[in-house]
């Protein structure tokens, strides 16, 4: 259990830094132990990373009318800040937050639309787990439409599970500059140094009509560049 973990981490740092019973005992050589976060928010009675993060995207999806947008906003920047931790950002998945925050792209405010993109982009950076799983998850797919200015359908959950019913709210509605901005932020660090979300970035944009050089190397940053920089005049050019 986790707990007991950290109780027995407190009981050997306890140990390792009381003072001897004789002073003139020599001290010990042996490297110390050190708490890790867990650990010294059970010392001092705060929430983990895990609880913060969770706590923030209950207040993200929250349905209750007195949550406002500014303290969704204020959330999600709270979520961001914790998944520039790589640890952190591994946690989504084992907290099940991936696929909430996936369904956010498609949000009917733009404001949450651009904090889940920039959210996804900080996860993602510079780490293979995070990026596996946005392929799993068909987040590169979504990416790509949100940065060629494609307004995702919401999604709602069908029920406890992970199942989704979609609500064509979009319609024929255009992403906003800004949103498509942050998906190109996103797309970027999902693809770097990651092949299979380059693959999967490249193909969708071909199927939508846009040329991509074949066989580009994920660790090829000129290549990786010059892909990104040209989504990124379309939206300036848009």
């Amino acid at each position: 259990m986790a707990t007991d973990k950290n109780l027995n981490e407190l009981l050997k740092w306890s140990i390792e830094n009381s003072t001897p019973a004789d002073p003139s005992a020599p001290q010990s050589t042996a490297p110390r132990t050190s708490l890790n976060p867990e650990a010294l928010a059970a010392i001092m009675g705060a929430p983990s990373d895990a609880e913060l993060m969770q706590a923030s995207m209950e207040a993200i999806t929250s349905t209750d009318p007195e949550v406002t947008l500014e303290s969704k906003l204020t959330a999600f920047d709270n979520l961001e800040q914790l998944v520039e931790s790589l640890d952190n950002a591994n946690l989504l998945s084992k907290l099940g937050l991936w696929t909430p925050l996936l369904e956010l792209l498609g949000h009917e405010e733009d404001q949450l639309r651009l904090m889940a993109a920039w959210c996804v982009g900080t996860a993602v950076q510079n780490n293979a787990p995070s990026q596996e799983r946005l392929v799993a998850l068909g987040g590169v797919e979504k990416l790509v439409g949100m940065a060629l200015g494609e307004r995702l359908p919401m999604e709602k959950r069908a029920g406890a599970g992970d199942e989704t019913t979609e609500e064509s709210v979009a319609g024929s509605k255009e992403e906003t500059k800004d949103v498509r901005r942050k998906a190109v932020y996103a797309l970027s660090s999902a693809v770097r140094n990651y092949q299979p979300a380059l693959d999967v970035a490249a193909k969708e944009l071909r199927k939508r009509g846009e040329e991509v050089q074949e066989g580009i190397d994920a660790t090829d940053m000129d290549a990786v560049n010059e892909l990104i920089n040209g989504l990124k005049n379309k939206v300036v050019n848009a």
